[in-house]
């Protein structure tokens, strides 16, 4: 039993198999499992990657029928029931599970990419963590400059700005929280600048944020962002990205330059290029079109699971990109594979909506439960309590609880350390600074 991918999908069928009849491989890029819903908590210095992030290996050590594989799948040869590895390696598999999530989409943009990242791996949040924390210490230095009489430059915004493209769970997070850094995290730390007067624009081509959420949460979860200072943009599309503007257009139009130097992309996904080599149909995202069970219809022994499988619910809608759709796919394709095993019809797979929540800020949330319907500190408080059952380990439930507590009560965020930093500046002042490893020469091809 071959696995393609740790995340939520692939490490649930992997656990749920470990009293079955069967060997069980997992195959990921890296070696550790991410809680992928706090990345963001990451990339804004609220927690450290440890605090996420898990070994594949410590995660099943006691499953004595799993074993872990670190290597980056490239294809398929499904005549001869062989993975193909980037390094030129295969393995061989009675069953295939292909649960490798989802990539960043920028609607036929990609050269966007480099100045716009995006956030779905440890490594994202860490790139978004110096970003946002250089975006603070390059306003610093200029205003230093331009106040001791320098030349003034494109980089000499008297605020850092920031503008967070796509108004979904992940981008409300993340313009939430870079809100709270500068107005309350920051406050003291600098004395050039006035970090609260840090400016976050939230830009969404829907006519709402939280587009998938019922229209009061909408509403309420705006009110909220706005309440912390965030620049909610609605019904306004990105149109053009540089290293110093977002050109944004309206729906009416109109068009607007923004000038930043720090911009977080959380507008869309699509499904990686690898699910092109499955006899399967895809859907406009390059997500595959399962069976009922979750299998191919041309392969029923391979199935695809979590963010890279379109599966419909009740209602014919697609099902969203969330970690308990995943967790519950990977749980539902185990039991398929056992009872295949003792002969038995298999079922088909029926998601258990238990609710979706999104947070903003201290004590700011929404939550939509059932009929259950609610915002402000009792949807904050469900959306931390929901968080941390849901992470891997007990030492990391520990870990993420306590740093919380210690962030609501004093407003701290200790894992503000930028690495391997390099600040220029594009008037032609040259280099700014850097520490030892930025300066080392390139090493020779």
């Amino acid at each position: 039993m071959v696995i393609i991918g740790g995340g939520f999908a692939g490490l649930n069928a992997a656990k749920a198999l470990r009293r079955a009849p069967v060997e069980v491989v997992l195959v990921d890029r890296t070696n550790h499992h991410v809680f992928q819903p706090l990345l963001y908590q990451v990339a804004t210095a609220a927690l450290s990657p440890r605090d996420i992030g898990r070994p594949l290996r410590d995660v099943l050590r006691r499953q004595r029928n799993a074993t872990v594989l670190m290597a980056n799948a490239v294809g398929f040869d499904l005549a001869a029931r062989r993975v193909l590895f980037e390094d030129g390696d295969s393995l061989a598999f009675d069953r295939l599970i292909v649960a490798v999530g989802a990539r960043h989409s920028y609607f036929g943009n990609d050269e966007w990419e480099s100045i716009a990242p995006g956030l779905k791996t440890l490594a994202d949040a860490l790139d978004l963590r110096r970003r946002i924390l250089l975006e603070f210490e390059r306003a610093e230095r200029f205003a230093n400059r331009v106040r001791a009489g320098g030349p003034d430059t494109e980089f000499s915004s008297p605020a850092p700005t920031f503008v967070v493209v796509g108004a979904g769970p992940t981008g409300v997070e993340m313009a939430g929280a870079i809100a709270e850094i500068a107005k309350k995290t920051m406050l003291r730390d600098f004395r050039a600048i006035r970090p609260e007067d840090t400016r976050v624009v939230l830009v969404e081509a829907a006519s709402r944020v939280l587009p998938p959420f019922p229209e009061e949460l909408s509403a309420k979860a705006q009110r909220q962002l706005e309440g912390l200072g965030v620049d909610v943009r609605t019904g306004v599309r990105v149109t053009g990205i540089d290293r110093t503007h977002v050109v944004l257009e309206s729906s009416g139009g109109g068009h607007e330059s923004l000038r930043t130097n720090c911009v977080i992309w959380a507008a869309g996904n699509e499904a990686p290029r690898l699910l092109r080599q499955l006899p399967a149909e895809r859907d406009r995202n390059g997500r595959v079109v399962v069976e009922p069970d979750l299998s191919l219809a041309q392969a029923p022994d391979v199935f695809v699971l979590g963010d890279a499988a379109h599966v419909e619910d009740q209602n014919g809608d697609p099902l969203p990109g969330l970690a308990p759709v995943a967790m519950q796919q990977g749980r539902h394709v185990a039991k398929v594979i056992r009872e295949d095993l003792e002969g038995r019809t298999r079922p088909s797979f029926r998601y258990v909506d238990k609710g979706t929540m999104a947070t903003i800020g201290k004590a700011r949330a929404v939550a939509w439960i059932g009929r259950l319907r609610f915002g402000g500190l009792f949807a904050w408080l469900a959306w931390s309590l929901v968080h941390i059952l849901f992470l891997v380990g007990f030492r990391t439930r520990i870990v993420v609880m306590l740093e919380w507590i210690f962030l609501y009560v004093f407003q701290r965020r200790d894992a503000r350390l930028i690495h391997g930093w390099r600040l220029t500046d594009p008037s032609g002042g040259g280099e700014l600074g850097g520490d030892e490893a930025s300066r080392r020469p390139p090493p020779t091809p």
